[in-house]
């Protein structure tokens, strides 16, 4: 199926900061392009700050002034919906409402001609629910544009109950002839981004109510150790926390309140309080020439252990041992760890590092200390630590220089299971498996939208291959024994992975 033809018309409806990046989209690939909005003089100011976008686009050299000339004479703001009649693709950027959108589309259908296709940009809503109403529900589908719509590749192609196999190509057709990387997916709640992503807010709000880390220090860890751009707190308070907790919350209520996806009563505060993020000037933290600035909790220097024991596989943290010798500090080798289980570093006085496995450092019986995950442990530049009650002060202080002699910036937390990276990243690859299960989208499809949607540094199914099913099933197993709820019970793709790739291994 071929994209729509650059000459033909594109109208977009709501002149927001995504119905104005989406025109601009359009614009740019060489359409003439229609803006509505249902607030008179609306579509004329989007008008007017489109043709600035493009004149700063001409400063930057990203635009020549001819095809800023060109674009702005294709550009037109329209004082009523019938001026759309000629549209072969009117996309909606409107309030998220279902009503609202219904109304939209049910008058659309009377206006525009049978082949135009019909498009909703929701996040959050059920494709399916808002062309319920449309006498030709077939040529209608999501188109997911991620903000800003001009700068962000992604956009998921969401195919409704009803819709046409032929509308959901051409609109992946046009998606990749306007410069975007388009992936296919089903209508389900969260389409692949917002419902694979839900754990990566989630677990950093779990942490932080259970008190065992403030906001700061847990971004630090999640971008500092496994890797992500930003840290949970500060991208919500960038998105917009009535945003994220309006997705969440939408996510959850269209699953039927499964536990998996049970929203946050410390962001509902938030929101209620009406500390909303940037847009606010305050969220979870504050902005402004005069705010100051939030710290996450670093250790003071210590020194470093002469030398350490590794007993047995360190398994996902199979690089330390080399990174520990290149430091400088002596590494005895044993071999007499359980077989089957995960093997540890030992301090002097018998104290034992773990990596992260979903359970508390108390739980252990012995002096513990638990070290969380990191993509790689070579290119992190802190990491977290969790000690059990029974932990001398001394041997705290040793682990902590055993990181630093590494060149690792260290924060200490409270003992809590999973810490803060292993938890996420188990509950982000189980996640994405039952995505994949479920069809939801193509595998290749999640990882793509996962890494482009929200940067993540890989994609989940990647990460989870690189870590092996049984890593993330034996975490979440731990989590799900200290945390009964549901809330971490391993789905079933993660439980046939983990044994199909036993039985493969023997």
């Amino acid at each position: 199926m071929t994209a729509i033809e650059p000459g033909r018309v594109v109208a977009v409806v709501g002149t927001g900061t995504m119905g104005q990046g989406i025109a601009q989209v359009a614009l740019v690939a060489g359409h003439p392009v229609r803006l509505y909005d249902a607030v008179p003089g609306r579509a004329e100011q989007a008008a007017t700050t489109l043709a600035g976008r493009l004149d700063r686009l001409v400063e930057k050299g990203r635009l020549d002034a001819a095809a800023r000339d060109a674009a702005c004479s294709r550009l037109h703001p329209a004082r009523d919906l019938t001026e759309l009649a000629d549209a072969a693709l009117v996309v909606e950027a409107v309030l998220e409402e279902l009503s609202v959108k219904r109304d939209l589309f049910a008058a659309l259908e009377d206006i525009v001609a049978d082949d135009c296709l019909l498009a909703t940009n929701t996040s959050s809503l059920s494709v399916t629910a808002v062309a319920g109403a449309l006498r030709h529900p077939g040529r209608f589908v999501g188109l997911h544009f991620f903000n800003p719509a001009p700068l962000l590749p992604l956009v998921e192609v969401v195919s409704g109950f009803a819709t046409d196999e032929t509308a959901a190509e051409r609109a992946h057709a046009t998606a990749l002839a306007w410069g975007k990387t388009p992936v296919r997916c089903a209508d389900t709640p969260g389409f692949i981004v917002n419902r694979v992503a839900r754990p990566f807010y989630a677990e950093a709000l779990r942490v932080y109510e259970e008190r065992a880390a403030d906001p700061a220090t847990i971004d630090a860890v999640l971008r500092e150790c496994g890797g992500f751009r930003m840290g949970p707190f500060e991208l919500t308070d960038l998105i917009g926390q009535d945003v994220n907790e309006a997705v969440t919350r939408s996510v959850w209520e269209s699953v039927f309140q499964d536990p998996k996806f049970t929203p946050s009563l410390a962001q509902r505060r938030l929101v209620e309080s009406g500390r909303l993020g940037r847009k606010s000037g305050r969220g979870w933290y504050a902005y402004g020439e005069d705010a100051p600035g939030a710290a996450a909790h670093t250790a003071e220097p210590e020194k470093a252990p002469a030398s350490i024991t590794v007993r047995g596989e360190l398994l996902a943290a199979d690089s330390l041992p080399a990174l520990i010798e290149e430091a400088g500090i002596v590494v005895t080798r044993e071999d007499d760890a359980v077989p089957g289980y995960p093997g540890w570093i030992e301090l002097s006085d018998g104290t034992r590092l773990f990596l992260a496995d979903g359970s508390a450092a108390d739980d252990a019986g012995m002096p513990v200390i638990h070290f969380d995950l990191a993509l790689d442990y070579r290119d992190a530049t802190r990491i977290a630590l969790a000690p059990a009650a029974g932990v001398a002060g001394t041997a705290l202080k040793e682990a902590i220089g055993l990181f630093q002699a590494l060149g690792k910036d260290v924060s200490v937390i409270s003992d809590i299971p999973g810490l803060i990276v292993a938890r996420t990243v188990a509950m982000l690859v189980d996640f994405a498996l039952d995505a994949a299960a479920r069809q939801v989208a193509a595998p290749e499809d999640i990882d793509l939208a996962m890494r482009l949607g929200v940067n993540y540094p890989c994609g989940p199914l990647d990460w989870g291959d690189r870590l092996g099913a049984r890593w993330a099933l034996d975490t979440l197993e731990a989590l799900h024994e200290e945390y009964p709820t549901g809330r971490y019970a391993p789905s079933q793709a993660l439980r046939r992975l983990a044994a199909a790739q036993e039985d493969d291994a023997s």
